[in-house]
């Protein structure tokens, strides 16, 4: 049985839930709503495993907070025995337009803290990232609050379809593959 370790970025924390940078948590609580999955509370994070045609697909929410996410991911992916092609990190992303979906096999962190830290603690680059484009439409110096606000109302009328359409890249990603996954879904 081929297994995927499917980490979403957030920080804990009711004041978080809703906030821009929570998207990777967000996605995956979409998953466990939809397959009527549970996640649990342990070593480093919050953990879900979800079967699909013959693949296992462990859901990784880090409760180490944003900056130390590299932590949670490692002893996990070790635990566990998943390569690291295997590995999925699912992160937002201020460059790209709000809802639009971009799958990667490497890259740099580009800013992001949670990024930086899964690629000291992995000492690479080369690791799949799915990024949630969250826009850049605020002020200058405001890049925090902006990340760390709520979503707009206009976003959360469009954010189920967003997060519909990411639980089925999460699906291709372990049954199709990264590079048919990458034609199917980036720019959708």
């Amino acid at each position: 049985m081929k297994k995927f370790l499917i980490v979403g970025l957030g920080n804990i924390g009711e004041q978080y839930v809703n906030t821009r940078h929570n998207i990777g948590f967000k996605v995956l609580d979409h998953l466990a709503q939809k397959e009527d999955l549970t996640f649990e509370t342990q070593k480093l994070a919050d953990i879900a495993t979800y079967k699909f045609k013959g693949r296992t697909f462990i859901l990784v929410k880090p409760n180490t907070y944003m900056n130390l996410s590299g932590k949670a991911l490692l002893y996990w992916l070790t635990k566990e025995k998943i390569p690291i092609e295997n590995l999925l990190v699912i992160t937002d992303d201020l460059n790209l337009p709000f809802g639009s979906i971009r799958l990667k096999m490497k890259g740099s962190a580009g800013g992001h803290n949670g990024l930086k830290d899964i690629q000291e603690k992995l000492n690479t680059t080369n690791y799949n990232r799915f990024r949630f484009g969250i826009s850049d439409e605020f002020s200058k110096g405001s890049q925090v609050d902006y990340v760390l606000g709520e979503w707009e109302d206009e976003e959360n009328k469009i954010l189920p379809e967003r997060l519909d359409k990411s639980i089925e890249l999460i699906k291709s990603f372990g049954t199709a593959g990264i590079n048919n996954t990458m034609n199917t879904f980036n720019g959708k």
